[in-house]
């Protein structure tokens, strides 16, 4: 639905730095030296950022908090996604840990890192094969591994001195991750090695990316040692991630008016089929109860509500809804103003109302308008209607008297009454439209279902009427798209 603001025509690939700026660069580099790359390098754009993050300097030990990674690794992610790249690479096991959590809050694809090696060693060792896991303490009680290569690799760990010395060989003072590419870190991280190789390991996977910058000296040592930064680099160059983004979210301009927004909200959960919590729709919601009044710029011309409206609906599609919902039957006379600056679509609950009168009753029966004199005059109900051939009833002047009344009379449920006269007086009307011989009758302002709730069989006098609520059929059909 929403329009790329891409201006770069090749694939543009954003890695983030920082999470180990060692082992971040070393990706950087293996992917400019990667076959693709170097065949077309007018094709690839590559983008590195990097920027400290407080718990940076902290060893991943078992029990490490991953929330500061986290949130920064999210942040990183969403200024790629501003910047349209097509994906984005995690040069940092402990983040894979987490990677669904960032999938489903995105809109750019993540390279999994882990799916690289899987296909890698797929091709490279056979199933069963004992693979030496050489991880910290952090991703090894994850149980990252086991969760991507578990079903088709005897996965092995070195023994708890050894993981001690890996340890300090990586994330030491004078160890790998702080630049001491040789000297002791490198001797423990052999012996380490040599462990592994005592149990039956015959290759060698890294869980820590900065053990790439030293595979050379491990391979020519006679460790059989994968270089993962490498298989990263080939992985994300020869597959295109698709942009699947985060579960639909739908934008709600809200505040016109207050009630009614929260009406329509507890609608969009009472029709969403759901199991539990995380079943739900996402909404985002501008609760803006200072956009002007809709119908008196209709009726006396009183300030204009368009760039009101039209602002809170850029915020909404900034704060990336997919689809806007507007509940308030007024405001549709403006819709058609503001639809061609947004690249996505409002939600008409007027001709989704129509539409589902025409579907649920058929053309033959009469149906009245119960609305704002905005609405009336507006002729937004009307034109919507007219498209499927339908006629609609509206009150003769004290009738809509008593409507607007019911509204915004000092009882009215703008002022928060559901009974008493402003009740009263909206039944007088509906029987009015009754007697002139509707037996359907649309509830055409978002405030009115508040006072009469949607109905197939409310009896006025002595007609049985059915009550279209357009909010409820505004939440059913977000529900339905939200669900495809």
């Amino acid at each position: 639905m929403k329009q790329s603001r891409r201006k770069y025509a090749g694939r543009t690939l954003g890695i983030i730095g920082g999470l180990g700026s060692l082992a971040g660069g070393d990706l950087f580099l293996k992917l400019l030296k990667t076959e693709p790359v170097l065949a077309d390098q007018g094709r690839y754009h590559l983008l590195f950022e990097q920027h400290p993050f407080k718990d940076l300097s902290l060893p991943l030990s078992a029990d490490a908090s991953m929330t500061s990674r986290k949130l920064y690794v999210f942040q990183v992610c969403q200024g790629y996604a501003q910047s349209d790249a097509d994906a984005v690479l995690i040069p940092c096991f402990a983040s894979h840990t987490f990677i669904d959590e960032l999938k489903a809050e995105l809109d750019i694809p993540i390279v999994d890192m882990m799916q690289g090696l899987k296909c890698h060693l797929s091709a490279l060792a056979e199933p069963g094969t004992r693979l030496g896991i050489l991880a910290s303490d952090y991703v090894r009680a994850a149980g990252l591994f086991e969760k991507h290569l578990g079903d088709d690799f005897e996965l092995v760990y070195p023994c708890e001195v050894s993981q001690v010395a890996l340890m300090q060989a990586v994330y030491g003072p004078a160890g790998i991750k702080a630049g001491y590419l040789d000297g002791a870190a490198i001797e423990m991280l052999h012996q380490v090695c040599l462990d592994l190789k005592s149990q039956g390991v015959t290759l060698l996977l890294p869980g820590m990316t900065e053990i790439s910058l030293v595979v050379a000296e491990l391979l020519r040592r006679g460790i059989d040692c994968i270089d993962v930064n490498q298989v990263y680099a080939e992985f994300a160059t020869a597959t295109e991630s698709p942009r699947t983004g985060p579960s639909f979210k739908l934008g709600i301009v809200g505040g016109v008016g207050p009630a009614a927004t929260v009406d329509f909200m507890g609608k969009v959960v009472k029709n969403t089929p759901a199991g539990r919590d995380q079943d739900h729709i996402k909404m985002v919601v501008e609760q803006n109860p200072q956009i002007p009044d809709r119908t008196a710029n209709l009726l006396h011309n009183a300030t204009d509500p368009t760039v009101a409206m039209y602002s809170t609906c850029k915020r909404l599609e900034d704060e990336g809804a997919d689809a806007i919902a507007i509940p308030c039957n007024t405001a549709h006379a403006y819709v058609e103003r503001i639809q061609d600056h947004l690249r996505i679509p409002i939600i008409n609950m007027l001709t989704e109302t129509i539409d589902f009168i025409q579907r649920t009753y058929g053309s033959s029966r009469q149906v009245g308008l119960l609305a704002t004199s905005g609405t009336l005059q507006s002729r937004v109900y009307h034109c919507a209607a007219e498209r499927v051939g339908l006629d609609l009833l509206v009150p003769d002047d004290a009738a809509q008297a008593l409507v607007m009344r019911s509204i915004y009379g000092e009882r009215g449920v703008k002022a928060g009454h559901t009974s008493g006269p402003c009740k009263d007086d909206l039944l007088t009307a509906a029987a009015h439209l009754v007697e002139c011989g509707a037996t359907i009758l649309i509830l055409g302002c978002t405030e009115l279902p508040l006072v009469l709730p949607q109905s197939d069989g409310l009896l006025i006098g002595t007609t049985r009427v059915a009550l279209v609520d357009p909010t409820t059929v505004l939440a059913q059909r977000c529900v339905a798209l939200a669900l495809a």
